[in-house]
């Protein structure tokens, strides 16, 4: 994993603002994606000198107000302004936002029976570790059978970068491949050791596929999406999903998935044996 996480961010980000977004005019000749250091130093307020000593890690504590010019001239959403700030502490030698704490496997009685509530749609909590803490029935009928589920404690992350069956099952394996990534370096990242040691463990028996991303991925999750799954019995699915971030306290989120067309929704309901219409696409 990157020991630049900040700098990272602010590259990708940079590069990923056009500059007609910007409001510069677009030249001919833009060998740079998104903007140039200099157009995003312009636009910030500070020097360029500045800018390339984040985008290197030479610098890592901005003040304050310069990470709100730097999150204005980014166009920063609100998820990304909080993710930038936590970079930032997290650049501390020795901060975790965890304080130590080891991933929470308890789900809470009422988040088990908000699960409960959701059926028969496919939902599953998971921790930091994205390992699947619970799931509803209708995630069973959809997972189980791709093989997901399988072991003493199943794992997203580890059933997408070690299990052969993750790239028949997702046609898009890359981009989930990216989101995992994405999921685990969220928050303590390697400065928790539990997520540090499955990260040792992803990259052993994965290698560049996984330790590449660690260091071209930033840890920001997309909290929402579609995504698809081919399923061995209905064939495939296109779901899209919805992340629900629980309390700080249980260090844990919900993510639902719904069909995103009638066809998908036909083939969720046969799974789950439910009158057509059950579950109805979005």
């Amino acid at each position: 994993m990157s020991d630049n996480e900040l700098g990272l961010f602010l590259r990708l980000r940079r590069e990923a603002v056009t500059p007609a977004e910007a409001g510069l005019p677009v030249g001919p000749r833009r060998r740079t994606p998104g903007l140039r250091r200099a157009e995003l130093a312009t636009i910030a307020g500070v020097s360029v000198e500045y800018v390339t000593r984040l985008e290197q890690g030479r610098d890592r504590r901005p003040s304050p107000p310069v990470l709100s010019a730097l999150a204005d001239a980014l166009r920063l959403t609100a998820a990304e302004r909080v993710h930038l700030h936590r970079l930032v502490k997290g650049a501390d030698p020795g901060f975790s936002c965890t304080g130590g704490a080891g991933p929470n496997r308890v789900v809470r009685p009422t988040v088990q029976a908000l699960l409960d509530h959701l059926e028969p749609a496919p939902a599953l909590v998971l921790n930091r570790l994205s390992e699947i803490l619970a799931c509803t029935e209708g995630y069973r009928r959809l997972a189980g059978p791709v093989g997901l589920l399988d072991g003493r404690r199943p794992s997203l992350a580890r059933f997408v970068f070690t299990d052969p069956r993750a790239r028949a099952a997702y046609p898009d394996w890359d981009r989930v491949a990216d989101e995992q990534v994405a999921a685990i370096k969220q928050g303590p990242g390697r400065s928790d050791a539990h997520v540090g040691a499955l990260m040792d463990e992803l990259t052993v028996a994965c290698g560049a596929e996984f330790s590449g991303r660690l260091e071209s991925v930033p840890g920001l999750p997309q909290a929402n999406g579609l995504t698809r799954v081919v399923h061995p019995e209905v064939g495939e699915l296109r779901l899209a999903y919805e992340t629900l971030e629980l309390p700080a306290d249980d260090d844990q989120r919900i993510v639902v998935h719904l069909p995103a067309d009638e066809a998908t929704a036909a083939a969720l309901d046969r799974l789950t044996g439910r009158r057509p219409g059950a579950l109805r696409a979005v």
